[in-house]
Parts: C-alpha cells; structure tokens; sequence
C-alpha cells in the first residue's frame, strides 16, 4: 500500500473486511485514465477486470455529466429575478 500526504488516498489491496471508498476508487480511475494497464491494477489490487472498468465508464459519466451543467443559468437567473419581483 502507498500512502500519500493527508489530502490524498491510500491505494492497494485492502485489508479484510475493508470497502472500497469513493476516493479510493477515484485514485484508482485516475490512474487507469494516466494510462497504467487495467489488467496490472487488477492483479495488484485484487479486483476484478470488470469492476475496475465499470468504475472508469461511471466516472466519466460523471465527468459528462458535471461539464453539461451551465453556470449563470440565463433562464434561472430570469426566474429567480421574477419571483424577487413577486415577493
């Protein structure tokens, strides 16, 4: 296991009875997106193919669906201001 500085997670096998947190789960995703071999991540991990690819495919579904989200909405803003007028 590698420990990193406090902000950053632990990555490796776990320990008995241990769950996989989202952030580890990011760590391992960003890894696999910096381009480390699917199959060498499974066998250090000791996680499944299949499961490492189903995490990589939801988080880029994330990633899709966070950059759709428009900031300053023109039409929430138009509505927001008409329900100050309303009071």
């Amino acid at each position: 296991m590698t420990v990193k500085n406090q902000n950053e997670t632990a990555t490796g096998p776990l320990a008995e009875g241990q769950r996989w947190s989202a952030a580890r789960k990011r760590e391992v995703v960003l890894r696999m997106l910096r381009g480390e071999s699917v199959d060498a991540l499974s066998r250090e991990l000791n996680i499944e193919i299949y499961r490492l690819e189903e995490w990589r495919e939801k988080a880029l579904t994330g990633i899709d669906e966070s950059l759709k989200k428009r900031q300053g909405d023109p039409v929430q803003a138009e509505l927001n201001q008409a329900m100050r007028r309303i009071g």
